[in-house]
């Protein structure tokens, strides 16, 4: 049986992956898929695949973008969520802060450098006109329990996470959501280190069809708005809300796509140069 690690975080947007993992599909396909919780996000993903903790990750686009760019040596074999991730904007529920505007300057909490976290600030920072370079302030916090103490301590003045995942705390008057600010791409995509892919390519393919089998019908399984509720204490209306938002995808990352990722990060300056589709995307 081949053993392969796989990394993501532990939020709603991988149910699928915990489905059929508890149901033994992989196994069926003589695979020992083991999955590895990454709650601080991006950042750890990359530098996991860097080292060889894992094999795959199923990672922001921008964050595994970039990171390939600068020397990762890993591809993007497929795009797992079509649709883009809604970042919230949130202060600690006490803060003078009211808009976005208000947080020009300020300090932005971020789980580390390369996450999306830290390049979405970028984002909502041009979304805002603020100057790129002048009006960013980054605390490093790790992840949401790092955040939570950071805000309420005023370490920092705001945090960007994902809009849902982050209702919970916003609805237990921990934080205020001032504001969102969606990727304007694809959010999630899998990735795989080069040398595990060019050795396993035939795995690699068995669990993408295995994890796709799963998502294509995702919303049609029985109750799942109620199973995502319970799993992730996210009250039902907002998982109805959230999978009304949401699309899974069985497909390549398109060259329009990669092209559009790297000018952004070239733009903010965020990443120095753009890399040919070809060396961030393998196409199975």
């Amino acid at each position: 049986m081949k053993t392969v690690t796989i990394g993501g975080v532990p939020e709603h947007f991988n149910l699928a992956w915990y489905l059929t993992l508890k149901n033994g599909e992989y196994k069926a396909e003589n695979i020992n898929l083991k999955w590895n919780d990454y709650p601080s996000g991006t950042g750890a993903m990359t530098e996991a695949l860097r080292t060889g903790e894992i094999d795959m990750a199923v990672i922001l686009t921008e964050g595994i973008v970039k990171d390939i760019a600068e020397g990762n040596p890993s591809k993007i074999v497929q795009v797992f969520v079509e649709s883009p991730l809604i970042w919230g904007i949130h202060v600690a529920k006490d803060s003078k802060f009211k808009t976005v505007q208000d947080l020009r300057g300020k300090r932005c909490a971020i789980s580390r450098y390369g996450s999306g976290s830290h390049l979405m600030a970028y984002i909502n920072a041009e979304n805002h006109g603020w100057d790129i370079k002048n009006d960013l302030n980054f605390e490093v916090i790790q992840d949401m329990e790092g955040a939570i103490k950071a805000l309420n301590n005023g370490d920092a003045d705001y945090f960007m996470w994902e809009k849902f995942m982050t209702k919970p705390v916003v609805d237990s008057g921990v934080f205020r959501r001032i504001a969102n600010c969606p990727t304007p791409w694809p959010c999630f995509v899998i990735a795989v280190r080069n040398e595990f892919l060019e050795a396993n390519e035939t795995t690699v393919k068995l669990i993408l069809e295995t994890i796709n089998n799963t998502t294509i019908d995702f919303k049609e399984i029985p109750s799942i708005d109620r199973m995502i509720a319970n799993r992730y204490a996210i009250q039902l209306d907002d998982v109805q809300e959230w999978l009304s938002l949401t699309e899974w995808s069985q497909q390549n990352l398109d060259t329009a796509t990669v092209k559009k990722v790297q000018e952004k990060l070239i733009k903010l300056d965020i990443l120095s140069e753009s890399k040919p589709y070809t060396q961030i995307v393998k196409n199975l």
